[in-house]
């Protein structure tokens, strides 16, 4: 891959990687996270935001096509990093009840993750002066916002409950 020397470069670049990390979790972690999960609320709060994923797509792509290129991907290493983090995890667990606070640990950590790419996206898109594609960001940006507060609402419930072996 060239050096990057341009703010569009830079941007493209992380239009790309987040497109990587979206495609990821809609095509892969989250249908998987739904296999292993009990708890009914993160459950439905899980599939939901595989929904709102699926739509975050299409804005990265509208994205793409404002900028007149075609969608591609570059591996995030830093998302891959996290996914990799919650799999050893869940392998050292004893207890069911534990695997569902992992879980929602895991995914506040991702949404995290992405709320912060996001927001350095939108500054950077404000920068070169794509204002349509800030928008279609700003939309992702609040629905991870809105997913974050529903996986700490079930985390808190989670907290709460005895964990049997």
């Amino acid at each position: 891959m060239a050096k990057i020397s341009q703010p569009m470069e830079l941007f493209s670049y992380k239009l790309a990687s987040m497109y990587y990390v979206e495609r990821e979790l809609a095509e892969k972690v989250l249908p998987e996270l739904l296999e292993e999960i009990d708890n009914p609320q993160l459950k439905t709060g899980i599939q939901a935001h595989l929904n709102q994923t699926q739509a975050q797509i299409a804005n990265l792509e509208q994205a793409f096509a404002i900028l007149g290129v075609e969608p591609e991907t570059v591996k995030s290493s830093a998302f891959d990093g996290l996914v990799k983090d919650h799999d050893q995890l869940v392998k050292k667990l004893d207890a069911q009840p534990l695997e569902d606070i992992v879980h929602a640990g895991g995914a506040a950590k991702t949404e995290h993750f992405e709320i912060a790419a996001y927001e350095g996206m939108i500054d950077l898109a404000r920068t070169i002066g794509e204002a349509d594609i800030v928008q279609l960001l700003e939309e992702n940006l609040d629905q991870e916002r809105e997913a974050l507060q529903q996986v700490r609402q079930v985390a808190k419930l989670l907290g709460t409950q005895p964990v049997v072996a």
